[in-house]
This record gives structure tokens, C-alpha cells and sequence, in this order.
């Protein structure tokens, strides 16, 4: 039999920050272990302080190799993904952009366009119809009724009506549609009118073998640490964090650190300096994906701060499975999907968004009970061994994808 060869359309790919990038990547090393032909036009580096990297600068495209997969890097402009028209210039740049490796993709029995959320169809659709195969459309988050719960864009407004045509376009002209959570099902059939034969929730998935407990305690350690890694983004309450770390102050063994960056680096620097919190520390550095790997290790608990838009959350971050993956307790600061999930793993505590004395609560909670902490995290990392592999998560999408070759 021979070779599938699978083109993945990714906006966001590593050294970029954030799920969308780690879903494409986990995919496309997944596809490749499970003996694929894989291929991916994605956007320079830029994801999310619009720091482009001095060897893409003056360029249209550069072809280069990535574990061993080739990775074809197209023009974005040097911007910072904030707000919506900076991000519309990024989105538009790359649509058009990724069109210009056309070329170099070569034979293709399969599209998946993993990323950015519906615009994909645009660059999937047209490379479709030259190469002659089915393209899948990827779903990270749902648009555009994601941009009305962070404010980005008003529901009824004619802007919010051509959006959700366009979702309508994509979803309809789509092969198949690959949601990340199952909570996206209803959204898709329900509102958009879309065959549930047609929709196939594949999970984000985690590299176990990156991502994977420390073989023994970091020596000289005599603070219980909490840890939150990722991007600083909206979709996140840090104020919870640190209103938490405030009640918590008196316990000069207990830190917060937060390690990222993005749009609200500047808020949390001034927060922490007006709140004169001194048991958190901020980390405003990207980190490798192996460095966060390490980090995450070190850690006592990790925690997932998702902000409160007046809804239970229907997706799940992929960040949640890093963590697990680490094998720490989680405390998990949402409703919906990601609560659900945390409690049928068992492997956290489920605190209401918000609710910042609930989380000072559960991180003296962990801290004095180190045998609950430690089965927490057991239970998480043997739960995404069994289950959410990138290999495993590349056989459910070729399993997908083999429909639409008979």
C-alpha cells in the first residue's frame, strides 16, 4: 500500500506559541510516525509578538526541515496578534501567501487545514481544486462565536453575519471537519446545519515522550511551585491568579510563576507591581517546546486560569494535556468541557473561574496533601498514555481520511 501524502495547511507552527501550533505540529509528527508523507506550508514565525526571525526577513517563502518534515514558511508581516484588525492583516497576509508554495507541495492525496480557524478554507480550498483531492477542515476553536465571548466582534453586527456565512462556506465545503472537542458538535450540526456522518472529533493529543514526568526531584527545592505556562492571551484570568497569590503571601513557601507572553504581558508586570504581590514570578520569555517540557517538571501544580465569558467553555485547551502529560495535580479554573474532562481523568481540581480564594483553597489543598497531589498526577499522565498519544491521535485522523479515498 502505498504512502498517504497529507498536505497540512497550519498559519501557526512551532517556534509559534499557543494550541493552534502545537495541535498542527502533534498532527503532522504523529501522520509521519504512522508512515506518512507529510507536508506544511505555514506562516513565518510570529505567533504572538509579531517577532519575525532575522533569517525569514526579505523573503516571499523558505523551505525548511523540521524532525524530519518538511515545512514550507510563507509571508506574514512583523505584527503582534492584537486586536482584530492586526490580526485580519496576519490572516489575510498568510491566505495569500501560502498560495505562492503551490509549486513546491508536489503530489497530494489530502488536505488538512488546521489552522487559522475557517479562514484555512480559502488557501485549502484552491490548492483542493488544483491538486484534485478532498481537503479537511480543522477546528481549534469555534468562529466566530469565540470572537463574540472575548468582545473581538459584536453578535448581529454585519461583520458577525459575513463571518458566520464564511463558517457556513467552510463547514459546508469541507470533506470531512476534525473538531478538537465533542462540545463543537452541536455548534457545527446544530447551528450550521452540517451532516453528523461528516464531523469526526479527533482530540488535540500530547507528545508523551517530550512531555513526561522527571525521573526524580529537582534538588534544593523548598517552595511549592505553581506553575502556568503559555500564552499571556484574553482567553485567560490572571487577575484570579494573582488575587489568589495575594491571599497566599504569608506562605513563604508557596510561588506562583507565570511563563509566557502576548498581549497582556504588560497588564500582569503591572498588576503584580500594584497588587505588590512577592510570591509571583513572571517569566515574559517563549520558551522551546522542550523547555516547557522541563518547566512544567519542575513545577508542583499547574494550573489553567480560562477567563469567565458568562459560559460553560466547549473546547479544551491542548495545554491541558501537556500538563497531564508532566504528570502534576491541575487545578482547572473553568466550566464546561475542560471541568468535564479534568474530572473523568481525576487527575485535578475543578475550581469556579473567578473564584480566586477558591484557588488559594486548592493550592494549600495539594500542598498539604502531597500522596492526593501525587495520585492526581499519576492518574492524568496514564490517562493521555493510554488514550492521547500523538500516534494514537494520527491513527483516528488517518482512520478519517481513508473514508474519503474509498
Amino acid at each position: 500500500m502505498s504512502r498517504m501524502r497529507i498536505l497540512i495547511i497550519a498559519q501557526y507552527f512551532p517556534p509559534d506559541m499557543g494550541g493552534g501550533a502545537t495541535r498542527a505540529y502533534n498532527v503532522a509528527k504523529g501522520l509521519k510516525a504512522n508512515r506518512c508523507d507529510v507536508v506544511v506550508v505555514a506562516a513565518f514565525p510570529h505567533y504572538p509578538t509579531g517577532n519575525i526571525p532575522k533569517e525569514y526577513r526579505w523573503r516571499i517563502l523558505r523551505v525548511e526541515y523540521i524532525n524530519g518534515i518538511r515545512v514550507i514558511r510563507t509571508f506574514v508581516p512583523p505584527l503582534s496578534s492584537r486586536g482584530l484588525a492586526r490580526r485580519a492583516i496576519l490572516f489575510l497576509s498568510f491566505i495569500m501567501s501560502s498560495l505562492l508554495a503551490l509549486p513546491l507541495i508536489g503530489k497530494v492525496d489530502i488536505i488538512w487545514a488546521a489552522n487559522p480557524n475557517i479562514l484555512s478554507v480559502i488557501p485549502a480550498l484552491i490548492i483542493s481544486t488544483v491538486k484534485r483531492c478532498p481537503f479537511v477542515l480543522n477546528v481549534d476553536d469555534l468562529w466566530p462565536e469565540d470572537l463574540y465571548a472575548v468582545g473581538l466582534l459584536r453578535e448581529g453586527s454585519a461583520i458577525s453575519k459575513v463571518a458566520e456565512l464564511l463558517a457556513k462556506f467552510a463547514y459546508t465545503k469541507a470533506s470531512l471537519i476534525t473538531p478538537i472537542s465533542p462540545g463543537y458538535v452541536r455548534v457545527i450540526s446544530g447551528k450550521y446545519g452540517v451532516c453528523l456522518k461528516k464531523i469526526h472529533v479527533v482530540r488535540a493529543g500530547v507528545d508523551i515522550r517530550k512531555f513526561k514526568p522527571a525521573r526524580e526531584e529537582p534538588r534544593g527545592k523548598n517552595c511549592f511551585t505553581v506553575l502556568y505556562s503559555g500564552a499571556f492571551s484574553i482567553s485567560y484570568d490572571f487577575d484570579q491568579v494573582l488575587e489568589a497569590a495575594k491571599l497566599l503571601e504569608n506562605y513563604k513557601d508557596i510561588e506562583f510563576v507565570l511563563q509566557g507572553g502576548g498581549e497582556l504581558t504588560d497588564y500582569i508586570k503591572g498588576r503584580v507591581a500594584k497588587l505588590r504581590v512577592n510570591n509571583v514570578r513572571v517569566v515574559d520569555r517563549i520558551l522551546s517546546r522542550d523547555e516547557v517540557a522541563k518547566l512544567l517538571c519542575e513545577a508542583d501544580a499547574l494550573i489553567l486560569p480560562l477567563r469567565d465569558f458568562g459560559k460553560p467553555y466547549l473546547g479544551i485547551p491542548s495545554k491541558l494535556y501537556e500538563y497531564q502529560a508532566a504528570g502534576k495535580p491541575i487545578i482547572c479554573c473553568a466550566e464546561g468541557q475542560p471541568a468535564e474532562y479534568l474530572s473523568k481523568t481525576k487527575s485535578g481540581i475543578v475550581v469556579k473561574p473567578g473564584d480566586f480564594k477558591k484557588l488559594a483553597e486548592a493550592v494549600i489543598l495539594l500542598k498539604e496533601n502531597k500522596q492526593m497531589a501525587e495520585k492526581l498526577g499519576i492518574s492524568g499522565r496514564q490517562y493521555v498514555e493510554a488514550n492521547l498519544s500523538i500516534e494514537r491521535i494520527a491513527r483516528e485522523m488517518i482512520n478519517a481520511f481513508m473514508k474519503l479515498k474509498t
